[in-house]
């Protein structure tokens, strides 16, 4: 009798609750060789996937099963793909680095990636052999939250994804880093940046709305600078934490890591203005820097097409956004102890092959 009217209750409760829908999202992925020449200055061979680049960005609300079909159609390099940021809790076999967690998909050879989302926010996906995504074989990964705490802040969404970029294949960049002519270890410099995989992008905003821009730096070795001219973001989410609204002039993003802002447009239209991502400089070896490299990329928040896109200022200086200072929606507690403290000792050396 007991149970019988449990089991009442809980269909009556389940009754009222809300319906809350998951989904299995499924991408299919041929991984193939294309050409492109993002920054107008050189074409060279490209990782695409089903004969495009840029890739596909991956999207998926909290709760649903991804499913990626992966088929290796490279012809002369194993593969894999890493979703950079998801813990894969329970699923380990599906986060990808080649060699640890998975072998390599071999050459003409498939691969299933099933896993269930349980996270929110911005990431990215990309290749884990080889050092293969610098060749392009990376994309953004953004996960929705119905119940977002900024849900209400914000009119509509624009991923913008920063990244540096080599004319050279990694192959051979990695000879020539990896090589006893380098002993010092100075890393390959690249040859332009990029801001959704290309330059001088536009982007048409209407007064008055609020953006929320999804910032990625998929980049393989240089930091990057942003800001928007004479518009201030409003930070509310670093590497799928939301954090408490925090109010940034320029952001200091690394490679690999991702941040989310509002950015609120004014309310006149009588002028377009510039924003910009310049690479960190102070990590570029001068011996190995291209002759004539320009470390910035230029586009636009575009309120008249009518109007002209106007130089970005010059700076003095960069300043950017402590975030250190930042504080996680949730509230949660540095830790204010430590029980134990390990101390490790790194030396770099040189074998007599090169490898450091």
């Amino acid at each position: 009798m007991r149970s019988s009217l449990s089991l009442s209750l809980l269909s009556v409760l389940c009754g009222f609750a809300p319906l809350v829908q998951s989904a299995t999202v499924t991408y299919n992925f041929n991984i193939s060789w294309v050409y492109a020449n993002p920054d107008g200055e050189y074409v060279r061979p490209t990782i695409g996937i089903n004969g495009q680049w840029p890739l596909p960005a991956i999207t998926a609300n909290v709760g649903d099963q991804v499913v990626v079909n992966v088929n290796n159609q490279l012809g002369n390099q194993t593969t894999s793909l890493h979703f950079h940021g998801l813990y894969q809790n329970g699923t380990n076999d599906m986060d990808g680095p080649a060699g640890a967690t998975q072998c390599p998909i071999p050459i003409g050879g498939s691969f299933t990636y099933t896993f269930s989302i349980n996270q929110t926010g911005t990431y990215w996906y990309h290749s884990h052999a080889h050092g293969q995504y610098p060749d392009g074989l990376r994309g953004a990964l953004i996960i929705n939250d119905p119940n977002s705490p900024h849900k209400e802040d914000y009119d509509e969404e624009i991923v913008l994804t920063l990244s540096d970029w080599y004319h050279d294949s990694m192959i051979d960049l990695l000879a020539s880093f990896v090589n006893i002519a380098d002993p010092t270890g100075a890393e390959p410099v690249p040859d332009s940046a990029l801001m959704n995989d290309t330059q001088n992008i536009s982007v048409s905003v209407q007064p008055g709305k609020t953006y929320m821009f999804r910032i990625i730096n998929l980049g393989a070795f240089a930091g990057h600078y942003l800001w928007f001219e004479d518009h201030t973001m409003s930070i509310v989410e670093v590497d799928g934490i939301y954090t408490e609204k925090a109010d940034a002039d320029m952001l200091y993003i690394t490679a690999a890591q991702r941040y989310s802002v509002l950015v609120t447009m004014k309310n006149s239209t009588s002028t377009n203005f510039a924003f910009v991502s310049s690479m960190d400089q102070d990590v570029f070896d001068p011996t190995r820097t291209p002759d004539g490299l320009n470390p910035n990329v230029t586009s636009w928040l575009v309120y008249d097409k009518s109007k002209s896109l106007p130089d970005p200022a010059m700076l003095d200086m960069f300043d950017p956004f402590d975030d250190f200072t930042l504080v996680p929606q949730d509230r949660m507690k540095l830790y204010d102890k430590v029980d134990h403290s390990i101390t490790l000792n790194f030396r770099m050396g040189d074998l007599e092959n090169g490898f450091n």
